[in-house]
């Protein structure tokens, strides 16, 4: 019989495969940012801000939704058959793309690519965390993100060239097609099962509330629990505002004159600083904690789009997309770590699942409130809308969320857990 350690030198090995399989996830992900929205207006004709969001705003549904049963399923049947039917989600996609005779297709391909994104990316997050043990979960997410967003540049970087050499399609997304079949057979055939070490860490965990109810999971991680609604909340904004980026910086860029090419590098900085970023402030919120990261990042976000909105040359929007990067950084790994601090073993995979659903309905609620400012008002407009949100959300979480590192953590409030009646649903 195998032993089960924590840690991430105990397990450097799966770890380390998983970082890669994520990478793979976020390429998938890559390989839409610079080429579907131009694709919208160069090949279908849509003219509105808003009808060309409604590939981001379904994905976003999609992805939402998936995320909360990719928590659950993989509690009830295990990691690896979740992350296996994510992949499974992925294989039309390319050829959906490829070959769309309509919008609708776009459409309906960005739903598969939520149910991708929701169950693997989902699942690689919750078994890192399986793995890392409680002391090192900041590093361990900075590094899953960092993988999952800097193959998100590259992809997006690397698809531009490809655009503007070889057209909008079918050239781009063959390169999708070769993450899908990598992803696939790493995960089919190395991957391992990790539920087991949440359970050996439920084990040998002090506190006792690890058997919740589904529903009080909701609830907990929703509005009730002070540290795991505020980053809920945290969470939506800021993929609120990377819908934004996503769906509408690619026009207003395209509307200076910049070229794909021009537009792909863009496209690309963000998410790379994003990436980069969080191998510093993953393990940097280890040390120092989770909250000061968060409220900076959100901060840091809203200034970087107030940039965006009165810049009109790309030296200006490049120091923008710099500063949203690293406040992305900032905010990203540390709202995941701070989840697992809070979150019991038992049901730390459904409260992940949670707050990604709600993290990840931001990009249908920043696609659709993005797109119809837009169209009332002009890009611009919606910039400086999703600006003031997202301030206001850094103020929120300054204001309710306490320090969840258990290292930096000192006399702060925490939720009982024991009152609630004891439940074996999941």
């Amino acid at each position: 019989m195998t032993t089960i350690r924590l840690g991430l030198a105990a397990n450097a090995a799966q770890f380390t495969l998983l970082v890669v399989v994520n990478a793979l996830v976020g390429g998938v992900l890559g390989s839409e940012r610079t080429v579907l929205t131009p694709l919208a207006e160069r090949e279908f004709h849509l003219d509105g801000y808003t009808a060309a969001l409604t590939y981001i705003l379904a994905f976003g549904i999609t992805k939402a939704a998936t995320n909360f049963f990719a928590g659950t399923l993989s509690d009830r049947y295990g990691r690896k058959p979740v992350l296996l039917a994510g992949w499974l989600a992925a294989i039309p996609i390319p050829a959906m793309l490829i070959w769309a005779p309509n919008w609708g297709w776009i459409v309906a391909a960005n739903m598969l690519l939520g149910v991708n994104q929701g169950l693997a990316w989902s699942t690689t997050v919750i078994m890192k965390i399986d793995l890392a043990g409680p002391e090192r979960r900041g590093l361990a997410m900075g590094l899953n993100e960092a993988a999952g967003y800097l193959a998100v540049a590259a992809t997006a970087m690397a698809t531009g060239a490809l655009a503007a050499q070889h057209g909008l399609r079918p050239v781009p997304f063959l390169l999708t097609a070769a993450y899908i079949a990598l992803g696939l057979g790493l995960s089919l055939f190395f991957v391992r099962e990790t539920r087991g070490h949440a359970r050996q860490e439920a084990a040998t965990r002090a506190t006792a509330g690890g058997d919740l109810a589904t529903s009080q999971v909701f609830a907990l991680t929703s509005w009730r629990e002070p540290a795991l609604s505020s980053a809920s909340q945290a969470g939506m904004v800021n993929n609120l505002n990377d819908g934004l980026a996503w769906g509408l910086f690619p026009l207003m860029f395209a509307a200076a004159g910049l070229s794909l090419t021009q537009i792909g590098v863009l496209a690309a900085l963000y998410p790379a600083v994003w990436g980069l970023g969080q191998l510093v402030t993953g393990p940097a919120s280890d040390r120092y904690g989770r909250k000061p990261f968060i409220v900076t990042g959100m901060l840091a976000q809203a200034a970087a789009l107030a940039i965006f909105a009165v810049a009109d040359t790309s030296g200006m929007w490049s120091l923008a997309a710099v500063l949203l990067g690293a406040g992305t950084a900032a905010v990203y790994p540390t709202l995941l770590a701070s989840i697992s601090d809070v979150a019991h073993p038992g049901w730390r995979a459904r409260a992940v699942g949670v707050y990604r659903l709600w993290r990840d309905g931001g990009f249908a609620v920043g696609a659709l409130l993005a797109g119809i400012v837009a169209d009332l008002a002009g890009i611009r407009a919606a910039v400086w809308t999703v600006a003031a949100l997202t301030a206001a959300s850094g103020l929120l979480v300054a204001a309710r969320m306490y320090e969840t590192h258990p290292a930096t953590a000192r006399n702060t409030p925490r939720h009982d857990f024991h009152r609630y009646p004891r439940h074996r649903d999941s």
